[in-house]
């Protein structure tokens, strides 16, 4: 069994608001370039830019379903208008 991990956060810490993430990636690893997408423009400001191995990346998949389903589960489904969904408005794959 594994203990609970503890995390030093520095106090100049601060949250990020990302809008927008482009993801990419080659044999050995996924970038995940989290933006901040300007309103009524095409400029997006980078925010972080994260490299994690392929098997961190379907780790990070299966973490973000169950928790997606934990969140539905309490609040309600997130809807997404059809032509979003189609679009990916919020996530560029390149």
């Amino acid at each position: 069994m594994s203990k609970e991990l503890n995390v030093n956060i520095p106090e100049e810490t601060q949250p990020t608001y990302a809008n927008l993430v482009q993801i990419s990636h080659k044999d050995d690893e996924f970038t995940l370039n989290f933006l901040h997408r300007i309103p009524n423009t095409n400029q997006a400001n980078a925010k972080a830019i994260v490299s994690i191995t392929p098997q961190h990346a379907k780790r990070l998949k299966r973490a973000l379903e169950q928790n997606i389903q934990k969140y539905e589960s309490k609040f309600g489904k997130i809807d997404l208008p059809e032509e979003e969904e189609k679009e990916h408005h919020d996530v560029e794959i390149a």
